[in-house]
């Protein structure tokens, strides 16, 4: 039996990119913080496909030793699909900025990211049909004042899949590594970044995303062989080839 991991599940992209991979019959892992919404989202998923298997696994990715934890846990199952969805934002100009805060989302958005995509690169890179998902952002491809700190997070997100993709294939392995880039997509994450309780996008947004027409990008990325999934100025969502220039190896 195979199984599609997502992380950062309980909500937002990563909720309804678990619905729209459970509508294929794709068994879920799913990973949060959150076990009452992982618990949810299970119920809901087996309410519309009682046959997809789903897995519920808690997690905290602002500490890196649980995301060694759970990639242990999770290796007696074999995992087609790795999706790093989780992430957090600070929505500060940088000289105002919660350290604290800033100092968790470096955990979350970077070192947990990277634990989690090595140690499934070490373990499916020759295994056909395998593909890592790791969601950036479109400001990982553009600076956001206000937003800097975040904004060079998800730069680190991007270059790092997208060289990891170029790896794979000099390497000629097997594994697929795909970056998702998304602009404002209507979630909890913009309550989280700017520390509030119930952002109006209608009011504050002229251009945006639910999070289910995210989760159906995602799904039109995985079914590319591109490696680039990233939504543009005018909102529109492409599928291209690596945007960063790749420079060959220095050894």
């Amino acid at each position: 039996m195979k199984y599609t991991v997502i992380t950062g599940a309980s909500s937002g992209i990563g909720y309804e990119t678990a619905l729209a991979f459970a509508a294929r019959g794709k068994n879920l892992i799913l990973v949060a913080r959150r076990l009452d919404k992982l618990q949810e989202l299970k119920l809901a998923i087996q309410n519309i496909d009682a046959t997809v298997h789903v897995i519920v696994q808690t997690s905290d990715l602002s500490d890196t030793a649980q995301a060694y934890t759970l990639y242990n846990t999770l290796k007696e199952y074999q995992i087609e699909t790795w999706i790093n969805n989780a992430g957090l934002g600070e929505g500060s100009f940088v000289a105002e900025q919660n350290l604290e805060k800033v100092e968790t989302m470096l955990r979350v958005n970077i070192e947990s990211l990277t634990i989690l995509s090595t140690l499934y690169v070490r373990d499916y890179a020759d295994i056909e049909g395998t593909q890592l998902i790791n969601v950036a952002s479109a400001l990982g491809y553009a600076i956001a004042v206000g937003s800097v700190a975040y904004s060079a997070t998800k730069f680190y997100v991007s270059a790092f899949t997208e060289g990891l993709a170029k790896e794979l294939e000099i390497k000629d392995a097997k594994l697929k590594a795909k970056v998702l880039a998304p602009a404002i997509t209507e979630t909890e994450f913009v309550n989280k970044s700017l520390d509030t309780e119930d952002f109006d996008y209608k009011a504050n947004m002229s251009k945006y995303h639910t999070a289910k027409e995210m989760a159906g990008f995602m799904l039109d990325l995985y079914d590319s062989n591109e490696v680039v999934g990233i939504v543009d100025l005018n909102y529109n969502f492409n599928l291209r080839s690596p945007i960063y220039p790749i420079l060959g190896a220095l050894h």
